[in-house]
């Protein structure tokens, strides 16, 4: 694999790149899938997955266990973080500077981040102003996840509260529905609701945001963070003036 000194997740293909991405999202929500349940969130058939499950654990980037549960190594985990530093900034690059909708830069994004050099990176972090979450609130590295409260499942929250939208999560942001339902009711990270109405026979959830009512599944909503009242404002980051088209 043609990897550059130093820069270990340059040098993998953007499909490796989506898949150390997938297990780093999975492992940060607590779980340790085996290949089928990789496949899934993949969209890809099994026999994909574990092609590439076999190639990334050849290369020392995860380990597949007696129980077959895939796990990333240290080298693993460090090239996730650094792919998801990218593909985060890119993201605020695409969305407030060039205009495009949460999906859609996702995507353009993940066929980006793989020509970006270390030193065109840090040049982009420094114009965005160096934002410590991607556009989604999801912290950019660890030393940014340890400095951030955790928030609690907008699913949590009781009838009557008044809540701000903190993080849509990493799984979250694979729900592409979920992703363009979220930017047309302008639930952004820093946006105020309230929840209204909680239905757990209907299984739903009804907040007054800033668009007006909107209701959503129990499960889409426990993957949304969010902190009681109105947060503070420092914790949502602002790009430079110059840069924010929105």
């Amino acid at each position: 694999m043609n990897r550059r000194h130093g820069d270990e997740a340059g040098g993998l293909t953007q499909a490796a790149q989506g898949y150390l991405l997938t297990l780093r999202s999975m492992a940060g929500a607590g779980l340790h899938p085996k290949s089928a349940a990789l496949a899934r969130r993949m969209g890809v058939s099994a026999q994909a997955a574990s092609e590439m499950v076999g190639r990334l654990a050849h290369d020392g980037l995860l380990t597949v266990g007696s129980d077959r549960e895939l796990r990333l190594t240290r080298r693993g985990q460090e090239a996730a973080d650094r792919i998801f530093r990218r593909h985060s900034l890119l993201e605020w690059l695409l969305t407030h500077v060039v205009g495009l909708g949460w999906a859609e830069s996702d995507e353009e994004a993940m066929r980006l981040q793989s020509a970006l050099s270390p030193r065109v990176e840090e040049r982009i972090a420094e114009l965005l102003g160096h934002p410590a979450t991607c556009p989604h609130g999801n912290p950019i590295d660890a030393r940014a996840a340890r400095q951030r409260p955790s928030g609690i499942r907008l699913s949590e929250a009781e009838a009557g509260a008044e809540i701000t939208i903190y993080r849509i999560t990493e799984e979250a942001e694979e729900d592409v529905e979920l992703l363009t339902y979220l930017e047309r009711h302008l639930l952004f990270p820093g946006a105020v609701a309230r929840v209204t109405e909680i239905s757990a026979s209907r299984d739903s959830l009804t907040i007054d945001g800033p668009t007006g009512p909107s209701t959503m599944g129990l499960r889409p909503a426990s993957l949304i963070r969010i902190l009681p009242g109105r947060a503070d404002p420092a914790l949502f980051h602002r790009l430079p003036p110059r840069f924010n088209l929105s």
